[in-house]
């Protein structure tokens, strides 16, 4: 239990430290999931998610309704009119219900002054409700619900695309399974499925996918412990489709946590050499974990891949470089990058994909294949990146994919966010010529 405050007062507290960026969602929510009351704990993720996912909307509608904006000191408070505005317009929790927590909340955080505050603002938006959604249709922020930032750079990277991005990232994704081939065919895996009625449909690019019509728990899949299926977004899956590794050779997975696309490459063929780098080292813990399951093996190695540090000196047939990036391609399961990530970062993870590009470049065999990835949709990460490289580098070839997905462009081809597919990717195979 969670010092008996109440559940607006403990999603306060768990979000307060992501908009100080102490951390994301993904690593402040299971504690503080592991501290509220069990029967509580999918609200408290509906209510945590959904908040963040629709945050830029209900701060453009609240700004209507306050006189001035939150002071720094006072982001708590921001996330209790946010998460109620949430509740009140997208839940079925009764508007009288939503008020009498949320100024609850605002006592046991230490601040029960924000508790008329928010009391009256909720009860004008009860009041008002129409004329203000109205007027908020004027702000940018509310009716298309991304920073200011992003939307401007959507506009100009993507003219014909934006609006359907904006549309999909605000959707709650689908949950996309990768079959183990080495265990069982896609097409027994959704007779086993279907055995457990559990909905499911194959997915369109990648041919070991199945979509859920819903979200399970792992523990509702048959053979899951086993290993017979991993989660797995359908563009993710298409590197080893990709790649296609032959017996022998010798693979990189560079930034590989934690560790979907390793798995998959072995999956696809267990008579290659392949080892895994990887900068955090608890995140290399999850590439384990998923090879034990699985029943596969590979060498993890801690390091950083813009270095040479942790390499050993012999070059690699094949290179994965799934590059750390902005992952505005995957919004939707992750809402907290529209809050946390700023436009200024594209630049610093530009500088870094570029120096692990070139690093790693020294490693690949002449006649070798580089396959970059990232989960971006923005050029500033991905076909530029890749442009800026080949000027500098006379011994890389740019080869297309020439894939039945994805939008081509000069250098790479790009995936957008589909509302019942997959999530946003990039892909870019490079090759490098063999000395004259």
């Amino acid at each position: 239990m969670s010092d008996n405050l109440n559940l607006r007062a403990q999603i306060a507290r768990a979000l307060l430290p992501l908009l100080q960026h102490q951390g994301s969602l993904s690593s402040l929510l299971p504690n503080a999931l592991d501290k509220a009351n069990e029967r509580d704990r999918p609200l408290m993720q509906q209510i945590c998610y959904g908040t963040l996912r629709y945050w830029h909307r209900y701060d453009a509608l609240a700004s209507l309704m306050l006189r001035q904006p939150f002071h720094p000191d006072e982001m708590d408070v921001e996330i209790l009119l946010n998460c109620a505005l949430y509740q009140i317009e997208q839940l079925r929790t009764p508007d009288h219900a939503v008020i009498n927590e949320t100024v609850e909340a605002c006592k046991q955080i230490g601040k029960p002054w924000a508790g008329k505050l928010l009391n009256a603002v909720l009860r004008r938006f009860q009041r008002e409700r129409e004329e203000i959604l109205q007027l908020a249709q004027r702000l940018d922020a509310f009716k298309y619900n991304h920073p200011d930032w992003m939307l401007n750079k959507l506009k100009h990277n993507w003219p014909q695309h934006w609006e359907a991005i904006l549309d999909a990232n605000d959707l709650a994704p689908p949950m996309c399974l990768r079959v183990n081939r080495r265990k069982c065919d896609r097409e027994a895996y959704l007779d086993l499925l279907q055995q457990a009625e559990i909905g499911a449909r194959p997915g369109v690019f990648s041919s070991d996918a199945i979509y859920l019509d819903s979200a399970v728990g792992v523990e509702q899949l048959p053979m899951f412990a086993q290993g017979w299926v991993s989660v797995q977004d359908e563009a993710a899956q298409l590197a080893a489709h990709l790649l296609a590794p032959k017996s022998g050779m010798r693979i990189l997975d560079a930034c590989s946590a934690p560790g979907g696309k390793l798995c998959h490459l072995l999956e696809h063929n267990k008579d290659i050499e392949i080892e895994a780098v990887e900068l955090e080292p608890r995140r290399a813990i999850r590439i384990s974990e998923n090879l034990d399951r699985l029943e596969l093996s590979a060498p993890v190695k801690i390091g950083d891949a813009s270095t040479t540090d942790w390499w050993n000196g012999e070059l690699y047939d094949q290179i994965l470089l799934d590059a750390p990036c902005s992952a505005t391609g995957v919004i939707r399961r992750n809402p907290d990058i529209k809050v946390l990530r700023r436009n200024e970062d594209l630049l610093t993870l530009a500088v870094n994909q570029l120096a692990i590009l070139s690093n790693l470049w020294d490693m690949l065999k002449p006649g070798g294949t580089l396959l970059y990835a990232t989960c971006s949709i923005f050029s500033q990460e991905n076909d530029r990146i890749i442009e800026r490289f080949l000027k500098s580098h006379t011994d890389a070839r740019f080869v297309p994919l020439n894939a039945p997905w994805g939008e081509a462009r000069e250098f790479g081809t790009q995936l957008f966010p589909q509302p019942e597919g997959h999530d946003g990717f990039f892909y870019a195979r490079l090759e490098r010529m063999q000395e004259a």
